[in-house]
C-alpha cells in the first residue's frame, strides 16, 4: 500500500536523494576537519546536516538488499570498499595509517568506516533470512553489533538496516523502529557528552522526516555512475581531506 501511493507523488527519487546526502556527508566531514574548532556554532550547523547520510545510507542498503539481483556480490562489493576505505578513514580521523609504529611497539587502529558498518547490516538481512535457529539467529544479530562497535554508525546501521527489511509491508513499525533505532543512541550521546556541545544529534530526525514526505520509492537513472559513485566518493574525498589535514600519514 504504501509503495503504491509513493509512486503516485511527486517527489525525488533514490539516485536524486543519495546525492543529497553524500553532500552533507562532505559538510559534515569538512566541520570535522576544519571547522568545529575554529567555529563552533558553524560546526554544529554542519553536522546537524551531516546526520543525514548515515541512517539514510542504512535505510538504502536494505531497499538494495531487497532488490539487488545478487545479495552475495552486492554484500562483497560493500566489504571491498570497506577494506579499501580503512585507510582514507583511519588517515582522516586519526593522522596516522591503521598500523604505525610508537616507541618501538606497533599500533594498530582498527576503525572503520560507514561502508563498514553497512555490510555488516546487509549480513544481519542475510542471516535473518537464512535457515537457522531463531537462537542463532539472535547470536548471529548480536555478534554483528558488538563487530560494528568499531565503525561508523555502531549499533545504528546494523539494526536500522534489519528493521527496514523486517517491517518492510508494515509502514507504522518500520517507521517507529527505525526512528526509535537512531535517535535513542544519538540522544544518549549528545547527553553523555554534554548537549550544549552536541546537540546537532537531533538532525537524525530530519531522516525519516525526509524519506516518509519526499522519497517517491523510485530507484532512478540506472547508469552506472549512480551505482558506482558512492562507493567512489567515500574514500577519494577522505583521503583529500586527510591529506589536507594532516599531510602524509608518515
Amino acid at each position: 500500500m504504501e509503495n503504491a501511493l509513493s509512486h503516485q507523488r511527486m517527489g525525488l527519487n533514490r539516485n536524486q536523494i543519495k546525492y543529497i546526502v553524500i553532500f552533507a556527508m562532505l559538510i559534515d566531514h569538512l566541520a570535522w576537519g576544519f571547522v568545529d574548532l575554529r567555529n563552533p556554532l558553524l560546526g554544529q550547523l554542519m553536522h546537524f546536516v551531516g546526520r543525514l547520510t548515515g541512517p539514510t545510507m542504512a535505510y538504502f542498503a536494505a531497499e538494495g538488499y531487497r532488490y539487488t539481483r545478487d545479495v552475495g556480490r552486492y554484500q562483497k562489493r560493500l566489504a571491498l570498499f570497506a577494506l579499501l576505505s580503512w585507510i582514507p578513514f583511519v588517515w582522516f580521523e586519526n593522522g596516522t595509517l591503521p598500523f604505525f609504529f610508537q616507541g618501538g611497539s606497533l599500533v594498530f587502529v582498527p576503525v572503520q568506516g560507514v561502508i563498514y558498518t553497512l555490510f555488516l547490516g546487509i549480513t544481519a538481512i542475510r542471516l535473518w533470512e537464512s535457515k537457522v535457529s531463531d537462537g542463532w539467529k539472535t547470536a548471529g544479530i548480536v555478534g554483528l553489533c558488538l563487530l560494528s562497535m568499531i565503525g561508523d554508525w555502531p549499533l545504528m546501521d546494523v539494526l536500522g538496516c534489519l528493521c527496514v527489511h523486517i517491517y518492510r509491508d508494515n509502514p507504522q513499525k518500520k517507521w517507529r523502529s527505525f526512528t526509535l533505532i537512531f535517535f535513542v543512541p544519538c540522544m544518549l550521546i549528545a547527553i553523555g557528552s554534554g548537549f550544549a556541545q552536541n546537540w546537532f544529534q537531533v538532525g537524525v530526525l530530519l531522516v525519516p522526516l525526509m524519506l516518509y514526505y519526499l522519497y517517491n520509492g523510485e530507484g532512478g537513472s540506472k547508469a552506472a555512475v549512480h551505482k558506482w559513485f558512492f562507493y567512489l566518493f567515500y574514500p577519494l574525498h577522505l583521503t583529500i581531506l586527510a591529506f589536507l589535514e594532516w599531510g602524509l600519514p608518515w
